[in-house]
């Protein structure tokens, strides 16, 4: 039936009313959820109060339920998509056109700390779910789920001494941003309080000497726990695969890397940096009273049910000690082998180079290429119960129960090269190495092929024909690259364009040329990019994408690899036998709609 507008906006009819007129929720639906409203919201304020249960009342979040929170607990698709669900985004955003106002996606990597917290308390923010997010012009701009409270931004004026500008936003997200950033905040500021009168800290470049020293912030000091728990939990939520911890001259900072790229976070005051990364290497198992050298340890915790291993490298540089945590998140570093990436050619090719029963396969690229995903992901597709899988890595980033593995321990005389003799008396059918390095781990590894082992092992070379001249330097004989070579796979990241946000565009090829890049054809052409929504957060870019350059090791090949070989003839031969290149490759994801053609280009190199 029908349904009439109302005078609150808030109305349950008003809000199903507007979604029934966007096409987003059908007249049948609208009238199931007016007389199911009553039985959920109480369903829903009983989950809260479980929710809070324990909590103080500035803690709480009180605020009314209303007709959107009942929707939004349903979990209902959309009308005029079904793939996609109804959120609580979606509901806002077409509200707040209605009413007026603005609205923006919070994105706590692009808020200032500051800006939220400084102006309001957390007792005020939390009861009518306000969020300051910045000052410009005499304006003070507040976000909210609710932009009809006025007695409360006349509050803010007042005490801000500026003029109010009302954004909207899910209240979803106003509750996290004040969770978070208030939270965070209160722990840094009292664990800085503990340190005022202590003298200035320059780090490692210049000291200054205290005749007093007043007492540092503890490490387990429960302001510090919290504050490194927010720093995981955030860096969870973001998807980010390094943190780092910075210290500067007078702050210190803290970064993300997300989708391959950086992004600053926080700038932390100066005076909690060592407390934080005390704390860091005291869970990381490291010495936390040695700042003078270079440590490593590692985490272990627990994400969304799942155990999450983290990587922490600590080095001294100019003003302290830096921290950096690289997340190693099973979800992401094993996958199935057909969704890495591959073209259906070069899955068949690599298929084949893992199927051998023996021989070695490199796979090549820098460090964050992607390389332990392919290796753990080509063990995984591999692995049964007729074959023994052994791996040797430096360290062991993801465990599998399928695996035996090793870790490179050079303290009592475990490294690459030495523990592979031992290995071969352990009856393995495919060894892991985690990186051919040097010439002891070469050889060693070329003996285990000629034994009738199948041998998988990086490379750090910019392409797949570099490896050839590699193992060359490292010292390993021509004729035994000929003789246990099977294949080489070269491989990069790209961002991924994302899906939410994704559209079409012209350019001329000729533009494309002018950058750089080989086009097969001339004219117009028609390619994708990302307009930038809240998802990807503005970027355009969501997840990452594998290119890849796949070298079968065939006799024509064998044939050219000499004490004195060319890489350059060997490059060319490959792609006489059709080698499709890190570039080419880029570019056939660009023309399928998955990369832009800025990525292709900061990602590849031409080596013409």
């Amino acid at each position: 039936m029908p349904l009439s507008s109302a005078k609150d906006p808030f109305s349950a009819k008003t809000i199903l009313k507007q979604l029934i007129q966007k096409g987003y929720l059908s007249q049948k639906k609208a009238k199931s959820i007016l007389e199911q409203k009553f039985t959920l919201t109480s369903k829903i304020e009983k989950l809260r109060a479980q929710k809070f249960r324990g909590m103080s009342a500035s803690t709480r979040n009180t605020n009314p339920i209303n007709i959107i929170d009942v929707i939004v607990s349903l979990k209902l698709m959309r009308l005029d998509k079904p793939s996609r669900e109804l959120n609580e985004d979606l509901i806002y955003k077409v509200m707040a056109a209605k009413w007026g106002f603005p609205y923006i996606k919070l994105d706590p990597l692009k808020l200032d700390i500051n800006d939220v917290t400084s102006t309001i308390s957390h007792t005020f923010a939390i009861k009518h779910l306000v969020v300051p997010i910045g000052v410009k012009d005499g304006f003070i701009t507040v976000v909210t789920p609710d932009p009809f409270n006025l007695e409360v931004f006349d509050d803010i004026s007042r005490v801000s001494k500026m003029r109010v500008k009302l954004v909207v936003s899910s209240k979803a997200d106003v509750v996290k941003i004040i969770s978070e950033f208030f939270g965070f905040q209160r722990s840094i500021t009292k664990a800085q309080d503990q340190f005022e009168g202590q003298g200035v800290d320059l780090g490692n470049l210049e000291r200054y000497i205290r005749l007093m020293s007043a007492e540092e912030v503890p490490p387990n000091d429960q302001h510090i726990v919290h504050a490194v728990n927010h720093l995981l939990v955030h860096a969870f939520e973001q998807r980010a695969s390094d943190i780092h911890v910075e210290p500067k001259r007078d702050v210190s900072r803290v970064r993300m890397r997300i989708d391959g790229v950086l992004h600053d976070v926080y700038n932390l005051p100066k005076k909690v940096h060592n407390a934080i990364i005390s704390r860091i290497k005291g869970v990381a198992g490291m010495d936390m009273a040695d700042k003078r050298k270079p440590q490593d340890g590692r985490i272990k915790t627990e994400k969304s049910g799942t155990e999450v291993e983290i990587r922490v490298s600590t080095l001294p540089v100019t003003f302290g000690e830096k921290a950096v945590l690289r997340i190693m998140d099973p979800e992401m570093q094993v996958k199935k082998l057909e969704e890495i990436g591959f073209s259906p050619e070069d899955f068949i090719t690599f298929q084949r180079f893992i199927d051998m029963p023996h021989g070695i396969v490199l796979v090549c690229g820098p460090t964050g290429s992607g390389k332990s995903t392919t290796l753990y992901s080509a063990l995984r597709h591999i692995s049964s119960p007729d074959i023994n899988i052994t791996t040797v890595e430096d360290p062991i980033e993801i465990v599998h129960e399928d695996l035996n593995q090793i870790a490179v321990n050079p303290a009592v005389n475990i490294t690459f090269g030495s523990i592979l003799r031992t290995i071969l008396r352990q009856d393995p059918d495919v060894i892991m190495i985690g990186e051919m390095r040097d010439f002891e781990t070469a050889e060693n590894a070329v003996q285990a092929a000629l034994t009738g082992h199948l041998v998988l092992s990086t490379l750090h070379t910019n392409d797949a024909p570099s490896s050839v001249t590699r193992l060359l330097d490292l010292g390993i004989q021509s004729f035994l690259i000929q003789a246990t070579l099977i294949g080489i796979l070269s491989q990069r990241l790209m961002r991924q364009i994302c899906s939410n946000c994704k559209e079409t565009f012209m350019i001329d090829t000729l533009e494309l040329r002018r950058m750089g890049l080989d086009m097969p054809d001339s004219g117009e052409i028609k390619l994708s990019r990302g307009r930038g929504c809240h998802q990807c957060r503005d970027t355009g870019y969501l997840g990452r994408i594998g290119i890849f350059e796949v070298l079968p090791f065939t006799e024509s090949l064998k044939k050219i690899t000499t004490p004195t070989t060319d890489l350059e003839a060997i490059r060319v031969q490959a792609k006489e036998e059709g080698m499709v290149t890190l570039r080419e490759n880029g570019i056939q994801k660009m023309m399928a709609g998955a990369t832009t053609y800025q990525e292709v280009l900061r990602v590849t190199w031409d080596q013409d």
